[in-house]
């Protein structure tokens, strides 16, 4: 699989759950909804760099990480064998879509609202051990994608689940407050279920949110 094929989804259609598994699903989806983004409206609100930033972090990720486990089989990898042997392409992407923040990042940093913002998240991500601060974006980048783009996907087949997902992944996301990481979830939201419809699995947004995040923790310029 190439990086374009990682944007245009699959015609093999999903396997759904059966209605008993899919009412669970969504139950589970919607209490994690809520305890996910108290715990990220909490996190976001306490000193930077200090233990309970981080500790509230890791407690974001395992939420959505657990709820994503109790609601039933999440689908990893797509069966397609050429799917299944495709890790670069994923990661490419994460790479390109890096070099787009980086370049709107020195247009944006003049921006009366949005500028203020990034200063903010990259503050955030200064104010604590680099090793802490970069387990943390990684652990919630893996929960993240294995509750967005897996149980709560699974959850809203097959009524438009890519869409719905996004819009919920960017709800959330309002709970930091942050403007920047908004617009952030707008468009890494909408790859990261591009690339779940494409792949039918988590895997490949699991990749490019891992070296995404990586990327903006240690190379996006101060």
């Amino acid at each position: 699989m190439r990086v374009p094929d990682l944007l245009v989804p699959s015609s093999t259609p999903p396997i759904l759950d059966g209605p008993a598994a899919h009412r669970r699903r969504r139950l589970v989806a919607a209490i994690t909804i809520a305890v996910g983004t108290a715990l990220l409206a909490v996190t976001l609100r306490v000193p930077r760099g200090s233990v309970s930033f981080s500790v509230l972090g890791v407690l974001v990720a395992l939420t959505w990480a657990v709820g994503s486990l109790l609601s039933g089989p999440i689908p990893f990898q797509a069966r397609d064998e050429m799917a299944r042997r495709t890790y670069g392409a994923p990661v490419l992407l994460g790479v390109a879509a890096f070099v787009v923040f980086l370049a709107a990042s020195t247009i944006v940093r003049h921006l009366p609202l949005v500028g203020p913002a990034l200063d903010g998240v990259l503050a955030t991500a200064d104010a604590g051990p680099v090793a802490a601060v970069l387990f943390v974006a990684l652990a919630n980048g893996i929960g993240e994608e294995l509750f967005f783009r897996g149980a709560l996907h699974a959850a809203l087949e097959p009524r438009r689940p890519a869409l719905a997902t996004t819009l919920l992944y960017v709800l959330v996301t309002t709970a930091t407050g942050n403007v920047a990481l908004v617009i952030a979830a707008v468009v890494m939201g909408a790859l990261f279920s591009l690339e779940r419809l494409s792949s039918r699995g988590v895997l490949a947004p699991i990749l490019t949110h891992l070296t995404w995040s990586t990327l903006m923790v240690l190379a996006l310029p101060r």
